[in-house]
């Protein structure tokens, strides 16, 4: 079944996984059947040196200081450096992002929204949890030219930024069930599940280096096979026993697969049987197969009730993604905001 993106999380604001990282203001994911993206403008040259600050947002600073941390989180977070050729593209994002991050705190301050010293606590305590040791935490922060008291006044700000996003978003998110059955209505390709089986099979390899003798005994090894169970004999007991695959600790099952998963030979023979047949010895590169089939569905159309938990989860999301988008950008409004590079 073709279904909508599942949308990761469910904060409002992405948390940071390591010190110091700069989190994305939410950005909407391409809609099904969205028109592909025409081709970015040409970006703005960033400066070789950066004035201090970088930018203004109301009476607060983005300083140099703020911009390079934010640089280098980005840089270790994929493991290189900037390369010179994206340079400008990837600073600029870098400052949107953080100029976002500063809106939504900013409007959190005004709006006397409190971070319990706790919560920050608790928060350095998770970023601690994710290195073995406290010297390895230590120098992750040397390598994003961070103090802990940076990294608590960032964690701060992030907990601002989402109790913010919280406070304004979530009380508006909500999914009617006139909601699921206009996206269910209007979409239906994507609630479309291709015709599948569920298979098992039994495999006994061959390869490239196997004498012909070897390849015959192979082949002699399942036909005996397949006259057990065709005898009678239990199919997944066999696999476990005799199959040379990573699916015989399962009996040989290989769960449900749509056509064009499979080696044509293997897929040719699973559609051709019916629920509870047994196929002939099929020969494929991997080797010989004795394929059971457990379930055949034909194509249908999923119904709505069957995916009504989540689509909503999807609509939710995505909800959630354009109020969060229309909020920042009602800051940009409300605050006066300068990019000094």
């Amino acid at each position: 079944m073709q279904t909508p993106p599942a949308g990761k999380g469910q904060q409002p604001a992405p948390k940071p996984a390591t010190p110091g990282q700069a989190a994305p203001a939410g950005q909407t994911p391409a809609q099904p059947g969205a028109p592909q993206a025409q081709a970015e403008p040409p970006v703005k040259p960033v400066p070789a040196t950066l004035p201090d600050p970088v930018a203004k947002i109301d009476t607060e600073t983005i300083t140099k200081a703020d911009f390079e941390r934010a640089i280098k989180s980005v840089e270790a977070r994929v493991g290189r450096s900037v390369p010179p050729e994206q340079r400008d593209r990837v600073y600029r994002q870098v400052l949107d992002e953080l100029v976002n991050i500063r809106l939504v705190a900013h409007e959190g301050k005004v709006r006397n929204i409190a971070v319990a010293d706790a919560d920050v606590d608790g928060q350095i305590g998770k970023i601690r949890g994710q290195f073995k040791t406290e010297d390895e935490f230590k120098t992750a922060l040397s390598q994003r030219s961070l103090t802990i008291d940076d990294v608590k006044a960032e964690t701060r700000t992030e907990l601002l930024v989402n109790k913010t996003l919280e406070a304004e978003i979530l009380p508006k998110v909500a999914v009617a069930q006139t909601d699921l059955d206009a996206y269910y209505s209007a979409n239906p390709d994507q609630f479309k599940a291709a015709e599948r089986v569920r298979a098992s099979h039994i495999l006994i390899p061959v390869n490239a280096s196997m004498t012909e003798a070897q390849k015959t005994e192979a082949k002699t090894q399942a036909e005996g096979l397949l006259k057990r169970v065709r005898a009678g004999e239990d199919f997944a007991a066999l696999a476990k026993e005799f199959s040379k695959d990573g699916s015989a600790a399962s009996g040989g099952d290989l769960n449900y697969f749509e056509k064009g998963k499979m080696v044509p030979a293997f897929e040719q023979a699973a559609f051709t049987l019916k629920t509870g047949e047994v196929s002939n010895v099929v020969e494929t590169p991997f080797g010989y197969h004795i394929i059971k089939v457990t379930d055949h569905q034909d194509a249908h159309t999923v119904p709505l009730a069957e995916v009504s938990d989540r689509l909503s989860t999807f609509l939710k999301q995505r909800k959630q993604q354009e109020l969060t988008q229309t909020f920042i950008q009602s800051l940009h409004s409300k605050y006066k905001v300068e990019i000094l590079i």
